[in-house]
């Protein structure tokens, strides 16, 4: 058996091993200190792809840029993400690292699909989410405007969906659509009338307004007016609705089956 190292031999040794971990540990230390530092890490690059038409890459670097911090290796990935994010019109960023000294952001729009309330910069996504744009010049064509309370956008952008393809027996469309207090729907068409839809189920109040629009034009013929001569409807009466025409009031109600 060979005879165990001296204590001091052993010390020594021990000693030998600490001293060269701490400073293999000093050199990585420095090594990432050096890293950290080195301005050639610096974020130099931004490059924007993806839907960029309400924001040129040129704008979106010039207004994100100071709210980023940190180079290659210690950018937060996530708060650059956020600051793109905060963009008007940008819906989703995807933010990557791209050595030695860029970010690359992939870029996707909200795409508007009706004005939310009364405001001028408010608008409605296509997934029902409300966003602010900042100074809104009607580039997108006519848009509905919808109105509701907060937090129900998509609600009430599903609705007028499920109503506006009904309204092209009127040979028109719907203009507002409000969800009001208590759930009572309203709408106005591009024709100016004032359309009362009441409570309900969607599919309920689907099938009134679709009645509404399939026999309102024939209503107004027995009165010598053609659709553009409502004024109103009140769509809350039982089994028919009310019509109001230039200078006439009427109620119609559907025909019974005969027996």
């Amino acid at each position: 058996m060979n005879a165990p190292l001296p204590f001091d031999v052993r010390l020594m040794n021990v000693t030998a091993a600490l001293l060269a971990s701490g400073l293999l540990l000093a050199l990585v230390a420095a090594g990432l200190w050096w890293v950290l530092r080195n301005p050639m890490f610096a974020i130099t690059h931004i490059t924007v792809s993806g839907d960029t038409r309400h924001n040129s890459a040129e704008s979106l670097r010039a207004g994100v840029v100071h709210r980023l911090s940190g180079n290659f290796f210690t950018i937060d990935l996530a708060a650059a993400k956020t600051a793109f994010e905060r963009v008007p019109w940008v819906r989703k960023a995807i933010v990557q690292r791209e050595f030695p000294d860029r970010l690359h952001v992939a870029l996707r729009e909200h795409v508007p699909a009706a004005r939310w309330g009364e405001s001028e910069t408010r608008l409605v996504d296509q997934q029902g989410a409300v966003f602010e744009v900042g100074d809104f010049d009607g580039d997108e064509g006519d848009l509905p405007v919808l109105i509701g309370p907060d937090g129900l956008a998509g609600e009430v952008l599903a609705m007028y969906r499920e109503l506006s393809p009904w309204a092209k027996p009127l040979g028109t469309n719907i203009e507002t659509l409000e969800l009001q207090q208590r759930g009572h729907w309203h709408a106005v068409l591009a024709s100016g009338a004032q359309v009362e839809l009441g409570q309900g189920a969607p599919a309920e109040l689907v099938a009134r307004f679709a009645q509404f629009a399939a026999t309102a034009r024939e209503v107004a013929a027995r009165h010598r007016r053609g659709v553009e001569a409502i004024e109103s409807a009140d769509l809350r009466h039982a089994g028919g609705y009310a019509l109001r025409l230039r200078g006439i009031s009427t109620t119609h109600a559907p025909a019974r089956p005969a027996g």
